[in-house]
C-alpha cells in the first residue's frame, strides 16, 4: 500500500524523452480529456445519463433538501477571471452560439459536464456536479418576476463598468428553486473581466459552494479559450 505521506514529498521532474511542449501534468490532462470524450462519444448523451441516473436522483435529493431546510437563503461566492486577446462582446458572441447550438463545445469545457441541452419551455436543462452531488437542473426564469433579487443583489457590479449581466435561477423539473447565478462581464485595456457569483442554499456544506467556484474557474477558462480559437 502506498504511503501517500511519502508520496507527497517525492519530486519527479522530466529531464529528456518528449519533444513537444508541455510537463507531465499537461500530458496526464491531454489523455485524461482524450479519453473521457471518448467515453462521452460511446455513451452518447441518453447513455450517460441512463448510467448516471441513480447519481441524479441522490444529487437531486440532496439540493431539494438543501433548498428546504435554508428556506429560501443562499450564500454567494464569486471567481473572477481576467482575459486578455478577446472582448467581452465577441466571447459573448461565441457563448450564445454554444448555448444554441453547440452541446460538444459546452461538455469539453469541464470533464463533470455530462448534458447542456435546451429545454422547450425557454429554459436550458444542465447536467453537472454540484460538489460530490450529480444533478440534473435547470437555468432560466429571465424576464420573470422570480428574478427580481438579480436587481437588488448584493454582488452587482457598476453597469458602467460590467454592462454585460446574465441572471438565473436554477431549479428542479418541480420547480424547486435550488441555487441562483449571476454572471458579469465588463472590458479592460486588453480584454476583459469576468465575475463569476453563484449562490447555494445556506445548508449545503461549505466546500460544494467552493468547489462550484473551481468549477465555474474550469469552464468558463476552457470556454474562454475555445471562443478565442474560433475567433483566430
Amino acid at each position: 500500500m502506498t504511503d501517500n505521506k511519502a508520496s507527497l514529498s517525492v519530486a519527479v521532474t522530466l529531464e529528456s524523452g518528449p519533444t513537444g511542449p508541455g510537463s507531465i501534468d499537461d500530458f496526464e490532462l491531454f489523455y485524461a480529456r482524450r479519453v473521457l470524450n471518448r467515453f462521452r462519444a460511446r455513451l452518447g448523451r441518453q447513455g450517460l445519463l441512463d448510467l448516471l441516473a441513480a447519481d441524479i436522483e441522490e444529487g437531486n435529493s440532496f439540493l431539494r433538501e438543501s433548498a428546504r431546510t435554508s428556506d429560501g437563503q443562499f450564500e454567494a461566492g464569486t471567481t473572477v477571471l481576467s482575459a486578455r486577446g478577446l472582448t467581452s462582446g465577441e466571447f459573448l458572441a461565441w457563448m450564445e452560439t454554444a448555448f444554441a447550438a453547440d452541446e460538444n463545445a459546452l461538455l469539453t469545457a469541464h470533464p463533470e459536464h455530462y448534458a447542456m441541452t435546451p429545454a422547450g419551455d425557454g429554459s436550458f436543462n444542465v447536467v453537472e456536479n454540484i460538489g460530490p452531488y450529480v444533478c440534473s437542473f435547470y437555468m432560466g426564469g429571465w424576464g420573470t418576476d422570480s428574478m427580481a433579487w438579480a436587481a437588488d443583489a448584493q454582488e452587482l457590479l457598476p453597469e458602467t463598468e460590467f454592462p454585460h449581466k446574465m441572471s438565473s435561477n436554477l431549479f428542479l423539473a418541480d420547480g424547486t428553486v435550488v441555487g441562483r447565478a449571476l454572471t458579469q462581464f465588463g472590458d479592460t485595456a486588453d480584454g476583459f473581466t469576468a465575475n463569476l457569483t453563484v449562490y447555494m442554499p445556506t445548508s449545503c456544506p461549505k466546500d460544494v459552494l467552493e468547489h462550484h467556484l473551481r468549477h465555474y474557474a474550469v469552464e468558463f477558462r476552457n470556454w474562454i479559450c475555445a471562443a478565442a480559437a474560433v475567433r483566430a
